[in-house]
């Protein structure tokens, strides 16, 4: 795993670049935006990663994956469905307690190059994520039944250490993270039709019962935004490296999935 401090360099550098590329002039913001991003993730996953030079990424087997796909701007369900890898950091995640509800569409995290994901963690309708799972203890002291996670890229290190956590929190509090809903999955999402986070083995949905999705909600206009997660728990997920379903316009309350990288852990 990179270290804290080179990780958080990086999503420092992605940060500031994308907001650039937001502000000012196009190209050269593009540019350096492209080269932020892909200077977080090969910090963030350098067992993965090699390196890359500003305009592909460079894999350690030799694979080569472009950074951008050339189309021109796109709208919130093309992105949703055909991500560039630079494109998942088009919206910056952020950590910290959320003051106010997500601004429309925006749903930091949800752009997911495939491509990118299979090659990380496997393609799960081949049994390639399947064979690097790991069985752990959910809040071992609490409710301690068996979830299966990826071990790749620490996955499983890290929401063991979130499941520790978790357990040591007051009873009323720690009462959303149990029973779950599910962690490994070979699904897609429902309404995009992309491979879900939980198909790579990288995500966990927490307690229904206190939970709020958008998708229960009619699906005519706007969105009323509620949750009733505990910040607590938000915080020691964010602390690990996990994102959290409830910074999205389209909220998903119950959800976690590890994305390190724009966390800068």
């Amino acid at each position: 795993m990179p270290s804290a401090a080179a990780s958080r360099i990086g999503w420092r550098l992605a940060t500031a670049a994308l907001a650039l590329w937001a502000a000012t002039s196009p190209l050269r913001a593009q540019d350096d935006a492209a080269r932020a991003a892909l200077d977080a993730l090969v910090a963030t996953y350098p067992q993965a990663l090699a390196g890359h030079d500003g305009a592909a990424l460079r894999w350690r087997d030799g694979t080569v994956m472009p950074a951008t796909d050339g189309a021109a701007p796109k709208s919130f369900a093309e992105l949703l469905r055909h991500a560039s890898i630079v494109d998942q950091f088009r919206i910056p995640y952020p950590p910290g307690r959320l003051d106010a509800p997500p601004a429309v569409d925006a749903d930091p995290g949800r752009f997911r190059n495939t491509a990118f994901f299979v090659k990380l963690y496997g393609d799960c309708s081949k049994g390639e994520v399947s064979a690097r799972l790991v069985s752990i203890p959910w809040l071992p002291r609490t409710w301690g039944k068996s979830i299966q996670v990826t071990a790749v890229n620490g996955a499983a290190d890290a929401l063991r250490a979130v499941s520790l956590e978790i357990d040591a929190l007051p009873a009323d509090i720690k009462r959303a993270a149990y029973p779950i809903a599910g962690t490994y999955n070979c699904r897609a999402v429902a309404d995009t039709g992309q491979p879900s986070p939980h198909s790579y083995g990288i995500a966990i949905d927490l307690n229904t019962a206190v939970s709020d999705y958008w998708y229960w909600q009619p699906h005519g206009g706007a969105i009323r935004y509620r949750n009733r997660m505990p910040q607590e728990i938000v915080a020691i997920f964010e602390k690990h490296g996990f994102i959290w379903g409830g910074k999205w316009y389209h909220f998903d309350t119950m959800h976690f999935e590890y994305r390190p990288e724009l966390l800068g852990r």
